[in-house]
């Protein structure tokens, strides 16, 4: 059996609201949401399965495009288990582009909590826009989900602004995934009094399903040969026309259907909570030593101004392969030496810092790599 998959344009996330809805309770067609206004027609399938209820675009990392097609199930088992890690429904604040799962997931919440979110005007998230969304809320339990350099931005401007400080610091929860968020940024929202919670998880797994390193609902994480996989009733089917992905992305262990993802983990046996340590295919050898560079971005983004820097590998004729701190503001690469060189190996500091106008993201809102190390090679 089949349904029809809807292209909609997500220009109107109210009019996407409606449209999931729909899809999740099995009396529209099932949705993809498209930025842009683009006509979809010759560019995705026009039927799925009919328990597919949501598709979600991805580039993913490797630049290979990627359809995620989540079941109705499992966008629902996602809601419920983010329900109960947050102990009751409530209002969401929509701050997010709803084709990515964050924000498709923000829609899902209102569904299942009978809620309607508030959507942020569009654009670059901004103190007045924020506020003007936030006084249209109306449910005394809030919530909201961002990236990391939207946090970042709406903690700089806290920090001088007390009605902005204020209006966060009333939301129950402040959801933070996409990528690894700064400690320092996670303790300066803390001393504004901003209840920030770190998720993890990707499209193949709607959403987050680890919250502050502690898996939610019914998910399940396990390290196989250093690499976390995550199982549980929020895992996606397959990835639409593309069964040799789907079969490398999504295997049985004992009797459980897991997906793999592609970072390396560490699992506390006696506490169950994981520490992502990066991917597993950013280790660069420099010098004859295996450097990660997961570890070292880690390390630059806790420094002041750089929650958005990302560290790609850069050659060198001497050393081979080297750390390069790809930016858009100018810091001192001697400071960013020596932050780097008192945690890590001598090899382990950034050789250089290219900067630029603006950082090529992903379609998910990430950081395109594959991009930036193609202007580093440059």
């Amino acid at each position: 059996m089949t349904r029809p998959l809807a292209v909609v344009d997500t220009a109107d996330p109210l009019a996407c609201l409606g449209a999931l809805r729909d899809a999740l309770e099995g009396v529209g067609p099932a949705v993809l949401f498209r930025g842009g206004g683009v006509n979809p027609v010759h560019t995705a399938p026009l039927e799925v399965e009919k328990r597919i209820a949501l598709v979600v675009e991805t580039s993913g990392t490797t630049g290979r495009p990627k359809r995620v097609a989540l079941s109705a199930d499992a966008v629902l088992a996602s809601a419920a288990a983010t329900e109960g890690a947050l102990e009751g429904p409530g209002q969401w604040l929509l701050a997010l582009p709803v084709q990515y799962i964050a924000g498709s997931n923000v829609l899902a919440r209102s569904i299942a909590a009978g809620t309607e979110p508030v959507v942020v005007a569009p654009g670059r998230l901004r103190r007045d826009t924020v506020l003007a969304a936030i006084a249209a809320m109306e449910h005394p339990r809030r919530f909201t989900a961002l990236v990391p350099a939207q946090l970042s931005r709406l903690v700089d401007e806290a920090e001088a602004d007390d009605d902005l400080r204020r209006a966060l610091g009333g939301f129950e929860r402040i959801l933070v995934g996409g990528q690894a968020t700064p400690a320092p940024l996670i303790e300066r929202a803390g001393a504004l009094g901003w209840r920030i919670t770190r998720t993890y998880g990707s499209s193949e797994t709607c959403g987050g399903v680890v919250y502050d390193g502690r898996a939610i609902g019914q998910a399940e994480v396990r390290i196989v040969d250093g690499r976390v996989e995550l199982g549980g009733p929020t895992l996606a089917e397959y990835y639409l026309g593309d069964p040799e992905r789907t079969a490398t992305a999504f295997v049985e262990r004992d009797g459980q259907r897991c997906y793999r993802t592609d970072d390396a983990g560490e699992l506390d046996e006696r506490t169950g909570v994981l520490r992502v340590l990066g991917r597993l295919d950013d280790t660069i050898v420099t010098g004859g030593l295996k450097v990660r560079l997961g570890d070292v971005e880690r390390i630059v983004r806790e420094q002041p101004g750089l929650a958005d820097a990302v560290v790609v590998a850069g050659h060198h004729p001497e050393w081979g392969e080297v750390p390069v701190v790809v930016t858009t503001q100018r810091p001192e690469l001697d400071g960013l030496r020596r932050a780097v060189g008192a945690r890590l190996a001598p090899e382990a500091r950034p050789d250089r810092i290219l900067t630029v106008d603006a950082l090529p993201l992903l379609p998910s809102g990430k950081p395109d790599r594959l991009a930036l190390a193609r202007l580093v090679g440059s």
